[in-house]
Formats: structure tokens, C-alpha cells, sequence
């Protein structure tokens, strides 16, 4: 099977992690398989670096001579590489390669991996309805929406989570005690951490206060060391320390600590007695949850996004709630309490088939659906 993965995204975010792991995996099994993206950006560095050939297109373009390049690319990259599937990661672009899928015969897939709901309306219903083989959601809210207000047919309409590399991502409890060890932890420290970029939609500012509120709610809680395994973004490892600060927790390196960017996440993931996602919106793609469950550390988190699909309500909170955060974190204090959920989370990748080899096989039966339905589309 060959395909096009077209990851028209400025940065590597979940969506681009999600596309050109993909890509790579198909790769790997012996499906050869094409990125398509913006030149110069992450996900088409990213591709190149995994050994994946790429190809740079102005799809995100509304001048009239970048729609010509791009029209142009579009063709002379199908006809050169011909693809049985195109499968799209954004929308821009989408109605184009609609355009061209009758002429040139490949089966055309749109994933959804943003938290955005799709708009309905004319166009998107036919793009969705009739112009797609099949549509992927990353969550079971937006398979919903593209059921109930969409009305993309079961039969084409599918939800795949995604995937972890359980070969990097895994319990490794000696890597993470020399981890605790490099930062001052003790044993008697039970260690929180937060993986993720330092924006405001991942909630530290709110796990900052709801910590301060956990300490005050159990004498215990004083053992709880926040740990932030990021880098500045949005806000910095200053605006960290401010927060702490007005919340009488100290300055960095005492009760929060920021660890700066990292080479190896899967070592530092291992420090940890339990992981906090506190995202207030997207996480359409946890892939940081992914990561930290598949590790075997029990995860406590908002119900944004696709967490729901993940974590059991017990274990969730509602996005920004910081009472219900602190009340959590009082929860994770209790050992057993804590195992019981690493269970959990163990399970629901193993078992839940979330591994990158799962991804790969529901990606697959999903494909070979989509170029079935294109070829009965095209007999009629």
C-alpha cells in the first residue's frame, strides 16, 4: 500500500506527532508512504530525520499564484507517486484533493485530530458524506459530532486514539530513581509531574493552585513535589516561579521545580509517583498521556479532549476545577490508591490497544475500507 500523509502543520504538534508517526510506522511494515507538509516546518524536518521521503507545498496558500503551485504540485505528485491513499491531517487543501481523487483514482481519508468541532453546512457535509472514503476521529466527542451533526455514515465513519512506543515508553524504575536523585528527591517525596509545553491551555498555573490548596486540605500533601518537564513557551520558567511564589510554595527547585527541555522524557517519566495532565482545552491527542500511562504511572487528569476515552471519571477532574484537582492529588497520597491506577493505565494500553502496533493495524483496516469503498465510488 502506498500513501500520502499530508500534515500541513506549522509546528509539531499532536496532530503533525500523529501524522508522521503514522507515516513511519506504515514505513516500517513495508508500506511506502510520503509526507506532505509546509516547507520548513517541523513535521516535514521531523519526517525527513525518520528517513521518510517528504515533499513541500504551499497548502495552506489563498494568493491565486499559490494555488496555481500548488495545483500543479498536488498533480505532478500524484501522478509521480501514485498513492492509494491520501490521508489528510488538515483541513486546508481537503476540497482539492477531493477535486482530484475521481481523476487519479486513490482513496481519499480525512483525520480529524483537532479539538475544533468541524462546522456543518453544504460543503463539509459533502467533503465528510460523500467526497471522503472514510473519516477518523482521534476521540469519541468528535466522532459524535461527525455522526449526529455531520451525519458521516457509520460506514465510514471510524476512531482511532493513536499509539505509544511501548519500546521507549515503558517502567523503568532504576532510570527514574537516578532521575529523583539528579533533582533532590527524596524518597519520602511523592513526586507530580506535568509533561507537556508550557502554554496556558495545559493548566501548570492551575496545578500550581490547586497544589497550594492540597496542602492545606492534608497535613501529607507537604510531601507532594511538583515537577513541570517542560520548556518556555507561552510562559517561562519565571511565570512558574511567580506562581509558586504567590502561592507560598517557595521558589523553584523547593516544592516546584521546571526541568527544562530534556533528551530523554521516558527517563524523567519514571521519577514520577503519579502524572497530572491539567490541560483546560485541546488534547484531542494526549499523546503525553499515552506516554505516561504506557510507563506505568498512574495519571490523574481533566476531562478535556479525548481523556474520557482513556481515564474512568473517578480518576478525572473537570477542566480548570482546582479544588477537584487538589482533592485528586489527596487521592494519589495513598499508595495502594496509586498502584490500583497504574494498573489501570497499564491496561488500557496493553490492553486497550493503544500501542503504536495497534495504531498501525486499525490504521491499516481503515485504508484498505477506504480504497474498496473508492473503487465501488468509481465502478459507479
Amino acid at each position: 500500500m502506498r500513501t500520502i500523509q499530508v500534515v500541513n502543520v506549522r509546528w509539531y504538534n499532536a496532530t503533525a506527532w500523529y501524522g508522521v508517526t503514522l507515516a513511519h510506522c506504515l514505513q516500517k511494515a513495508g508500506h511506502e508512504s510520503l509526507v506532505a507538509g509546509l516547507e520548513g516546518t517541523p513535521p516535514v524536518m521531523k519526517a525527513r530525520e525518520l528517513g521518510l521521503p517528504t515533499v513541500a507545498l504551499p497548502f495552506n496558500s489563498q494568493t491565486p499564484g499559490g494555488l496555481l503551485t500548488l495545483v500543479r504540485g498536488m498533480e505532478s505528485l500524484v501522478r509521480e507517486f501514485n498513492p492509494d491513499v491520501v490521508n489528510c491531517h488538515r483541513g486546508e487543501a481537503f476540497i482539492l484533493w477531493a477535486l482530484m481523487k475521481k481523476r487519479h483514482g486513490f482513496a481519499l481519508v480525512r483525520t480529524r485530530g483537532d479539538r475544533r468541532l468541524p462546522r456543518g453546512g453544504f460543503v463539509n457535509r459533502w467533503l465528510h458524506c460523500r467526497a471522503a472514503d472514510a473519516v477518523i476521529a482521534t476521540n469519541s466527542l468528535m466522532t459524535r459530532h461527525f455522526s449526529e451533526a455531520l451525519h458521516v455514515p457509520s460506514d465510514r465513519l471510524y476512531t482511532i486514539l493513536g499509539g505509544v512506543d511501548t519500546a521507549r515508553f515503558h517502567a523503568d524504575r532504576q532510570a527514574g530513581a537516578e532521575v529523583r536523585r539528579r533533582y533532590g528527591f527524596s524518597e519520602r517525596d511523592i513526586v507530580m509531574g506535568l509533561l507537556g509545553r508550557m502554554d496556558e491551555v495545559k493548566g501548570i498555573r492551575e496545578t500550581v493552585v490547586a497544589l497550594a490548596k492540597a496542602r492545606k486540605m492534608s497535613p501529607e500533601a507537604e510531601r507532594i513535589r511538583f515537577l513541570v518537564i517542560g520548556f518556555d513557551s507561552e510562559f517561562t520558567t519565571e511565570d512558574v516561579s511567580r506562581w509558586a511564589r504567590e502561592q507560598g510554595l517557595g521558589d523553584l527547585g523547593g516544592i516546584v521545580t521546571v526541568t527544562g527541555r530534556v533528551e530523554k522524557p521516558e527517563e524523567v517519566i519514571n521519577a514520577l509517583d503519579f502524572g497530572i495532565l491539567a490541560s483546560l482545552g485541546s488534547e484531542a491527542i494526549a499523546r503525553a498521556a499515552l506516554e505516561i500511562m504506557a510507563s506505568g504511572i498512574p495519571l490523574i487528569s481533566s476531562t478535556t479532549g479525548v481523556m474520557p476515552d482513556l481515564l474512568d471519571a473517578q480518576y478525572c477532574f473537570a477542566p480548570g476545577d482546582t479544588q477537584a484537582m487538589a482533592e485528586r492529588m489527596v487521592q494519589a497520597l495513598n499508595e495502594d490508591w496509586r498502584a490500583g491506577l497504574a494498573q489501570v493505565c497499564v491496561d488500557r494500553i496493553f490492553k486497550g490497544g493503544l500501542r503504536l502496533e495497534d495504531f498501525l493495524e486499525a490504521s491499516l483496516n481503515v485504508y484498505d475500507r477506504a480504497i474498496h469503498s473508492a473503487r465501488r465510488t468509481s465502478a459507479s
